[in-house]
């Protein structure tokens, strides 16, 4: 569920700074990992109880873009920025009304870049990342449909490795404590149709920061439809489909920010399916970029990959 908009002055401002600084030692990479808490129609909260999920993400960032287009490759020493991130959670709803939500991240990255002096070096390394949570609010109707949260994002994760070749924008911590907010809603379309549509939001705001360093604000949103009229036995299959809606403002707070290198619009398809058996349940999409706008030069993935499984108390 997340981001904010940057005034479009400083947006240009921005990006007359990154085509008027030299391309030796220019760096940049787009992460928007938190476009992941969006778009899960299937992990909205519907009923009291308990779910465990396991959720998994991947993104290879290996094309380099500025602005709306692809851009030499020469023209950013990052090369690719390979992720796997996992993360392990809890989502309980005491009653109709109130619930929480834990998400426990574990990550794997492979870093590749170009040094100042111009050997190609590559880091890989895993850790556990920044931990989520949230509070839930679901009492608005009484079959769930709507609901709002509110949480942090904690300083949990290392922003320290290997700190000579990473920047602070690719470590898998942050080291800033943020607030989260956003809500969802979802609602029949059809009756008869079995086909319904949801939107959701998520709000990333950084308000404690370490060491000069302040990461963007993230905004993330989905809308999106799903037909559940499929069954075969106890088994429910649900096509889904929706479109993702992301910005990032650029960083900031010292030396070590790449404001001239950093934050972005982006919009995504992403069709998906989603198969419950309960009490499991198994989701899976892809998310393709059909817009996308980088402030400087950054490394961006042609596709990411989504996949969760559920279990429901």
């Amino acid at each position: 569920m997340q981001k904010f908009y940057q005034h479009s002055s400083i947006q240009l401002l921005s990006c007359a700074l990154a085509m008027l600084a030299p391309i030796k030692g220019a760096r940049g990479c787009a992460c928007g990992c938190d476009i992941f808490d969006v778009g899960t129609s299937s992990m909205f909260p519907n009923h009291p109880g308990a779910m465990v999920f396991v959720d998994y993400d991947f993104q290879d960032q290996n094309q380099n873009w500025s602005g709306t287009s692809t851009a030499p490759a020469s023209h950013n020493n990052d090369k690719e920025i390979k992720t796997h991130f996992t993360d392990f959670g809890l989502q309980y709803l005491f009653n109709a009304s109130w619930g929480v939500q834990l998400e426990v991240p574990y990550d794997f990255r492979t870093f590749t870049t170009k040094t100042d002096s111009g050997k190609i070096v590559t880091d890989r390394w895993n850790q556990f990342g920044d931990v989520r949570i949230e509070g839930l609010y679901t009492g608005f109707s009484a079959d769930l449909s709507a609901g709002v949260d509110l949480g942090l994002k904690l300083p949990t994760g290392d922003y320290k490795f290997d700190s000579k070749v990473v920047d602070r924008d690719t470590q898998l911590g942050t080291g800033s404590t943020d607030i989260l907010m956003g809500g969802f809603y979802r609602h029949r379309v059809s009756r008869r149709a079995k086909l319904y549509w949801f939107a959701q939001t998520e709000l990333d705001l950084p308000v404690l920061t370490q060491e000069h360093y302040r990461p963007g604000l993230e905004l993330d949103s989905a809308v999106g439809m799903y037909y559940s009229g499929w069954n075969v036995g106890r088994v429910k299959v649900s096509p889904v489909a929706q479109v993702i809606i992301s910005e990032r403002t650029s960083d900031g707070g010292g030396a070590s920010a790449h404001p001239i290198a950093s934050g972005f619009q982006r919009v995504l398809m992403s069709p998906g399916l989603e198969v419950d058996v309960h009490p499991l349940k198994f989701y899976a999409d892809v998310e393709v970029p059909v817009y996308q706008n980088f402030v400087g030069n950054q490394i961006a993935a042609p596709v990411l990959i989504k996949a969760t499984v559920a279990y429901e108390f």
